[in-house]
């Protein structure tokens, strides 16, 4: 991921600074150079940088504290402050309302993926409940309605441009005509990729702002742009009331810190950063919870969410029976791989929880390991229902192995590394066992019955040793106690 690297610079930082016995100005200035760099190196501002740098010095005044205080706590908070400011311009985006017809008019430079995010964008609202519909106005780029139209089919999202009309606001005034007409609550207008210099090109965007009047104008940027972000989002801040930034391309191998320096230049909320080509790649952008991932502290409250998504209310419960009674089989196997698939890219849900960071898990090796879990549960297909459910290892002997591998299609080895990767999951399961179950499958509940010595035995040690041992451990099991506990650690508990 884009900023993975620079992540994994900042946690390294405070790593050092957190093993050095004692903290003394030098140690906390080893620190904040250390972490400037990476930003620097990263192509955010350099004014910001500065600036942050001045911020947490006023802050952290190592003079000022007294012996009791945790330093390396209080620094940890400054530094975590100071970018969720860097990114945070301190208002909101414009709230979109079911049933109420908006307008969002999407604007960009060329190249920055903005016909997409169009898509991506109306496809995750449609998945919300919105009846999302797409205007191509952007008749300057060849190809574009075409794009524009074939992404729209395949997420069956109506959609409304010409290939004759030339004139940009007559097709865009047209279409938002004909979608509040059909009832659409969402209407997103994808104008004419642009640079700041092209003065004829941001003039047409002026006209078909005055001409559709938007309720929102969302600023596509791509993360690869570098220092030229801030310059190019003031162009378009001038021009056009840019209410809010959409971030693309997070899953490359650019820096990405000059496209989060467009926050500054645009003063408006980044609410989206794409993580990839698919439909789905699309998240939701919130300041606390990403700067508690890039800093490696995780985003559980964020983690807790994707699992409530994939499983079922109605399952939760039986699903914790399970884990009490300590009764693992490849049926429930199969049914948490399809629970992790429908989490989304792996990379992104590891980066989720604390102790870890997204550089951990590199690009192809999350496919990798998406490929497997896809692979093992192909071989599971094949498997017949007492099989399935037999939590008894010696059930499969060669002759059924041999006809799983030819019913399908894989080696009789794979096999064999399916169930031993089985017979790994069931040993960790087994330790679960005789767990207190919560009523109603509460979370919370849950986590009070679950203390660290126990959750200890149940995580392979390199993973224990990423937490941070058992201390990192504790600390993880507090912030586990509830949501409303997880954003008080974050300052935003009262929300």
């Amino acid at each position: 991921m884009v900023l993975g690297e620079l992540g994994g610079s900042i946690s390294r930082a405070i790593q050092q600074m957190s093993n050095a016995t004692i903290i003394d100005e030098k140690v906390l200035n080893e620190c904040l150079n250390e972490i400037t760099r990476a930003l620097l190196q990263s192509d955010v501002q350099f004014k910001l940088v500065r600036d942050m740098q001045t911020n947490i010095k006023k802050i952290v005044n190592l003079d000022d504290l007294a012996a009791g205080h945790n330093k390396r706590k209080i620094i940890q908070q400054a530094i975590f402050n100071e970018l969720c400011k860097m990114l945070d311009p301190g208002k909101p985006s414009f709230t979109l309302k079911k049933g109420k017809t908006s307008v969002v008019m999407f604007v960009g430079l060329q190249g920055s993926g903005k016909t997409t995010t169009c898509t991506k964008y109306a496809y995750y609202h449609q998945k919300k409940g919105w009846k999302p519909a797409l205007v191509c106005a952007d008749t300057f780029r060849a190809g574009a309605f075409d794009q524009l139209k074939q992404n729209a089919t395949k997420a069956k999202i109506p959609f409304y441009g010409s290939y004759t009309e030339s004139d940009p606001v007559k097709i865009a005034v047209e279409g938002v005509e004909r979608f509040k007409k059909e009832s659409c609550d969402l209407i997103i207008v994808d104008t004419s990729g642009r640079h700041k210099q092209e003065a004829a090109l941001f003039e047409e965007m002026r006209q078909v702002s005055e001409a559709t009047k938007p309720d929102l104008v969302i600023f596509v940027m791509d993360s690869s742009i570098g220092q030229a972000a801030f310059d190019q989002a003031q162009a378009f801040k001038q021009s056009v009331a840019v209410g809010a930034v959409i971030v693309t391309k997070m899953d490359g191998h650019a820096k990405g810190g000059g496209a989060l320096s467009a926050v500054a230049a645009t003063k408006s909320p980044v609410i989206f950063i794409g993580t990839g080509e698919h439909m789905d790649e699309f998240e939701v952008f919130d300041v606390k919870p990403f700067v508690s991932r890039l800093l490696g502290m995780g985003d559980w409250s964020g983690f807790m969410d994707k699992i409530h998504e994939v499983v079922p209310m109605d399952q939760q419960p039986e699903l914790l029976q399970k884990l009490s009674e300590g009764n693992f089989t490849l049926r429930i196997m199969y049914e948490q791989f399809q629970n992790i698939l429908k989490m989304g890219p792996i990379g992104q849900v590891f980066s989720m929880l604390p102790g870890f960071s997204a550089e951990l898990m590199p690009k192809g090796r999350e496919k990798e390991s998406q490929a497997k879990i896809k692979r093992y549960m192909t071989m599971m297909d094949s498997m017949t229902d007492e099989e399935l459910d037999s939590s008894n290892p010696k059930l499969m002997n060669e002759s059924r192995m041999m006809r799983i591998a030819r019913g399908s299609g894989r080696q009789l080895r794979e096999v064999q590394d399916m169930l031993e990767e089985y017979k790994r999951l069931a040993k960790i399961w087994s330790k679960m066992k005789g767990l207190k179950i919560p009523k109603k499958g509460d979370m919370s509940a849950l986590s009070r019955n679950m203390n660290a010595q126990h959750m200890s035995k149940v995580l392979p040690p390199q993973m224990l040793k990423q937490i941070g041992g058992m201390g990192g451990l504790q600390n993880l099991m507090k912030q586990m106690g509830s949501a409303k506990d997880m954003m008080g650690m974050f300052g935003g508990g009262d929300k």
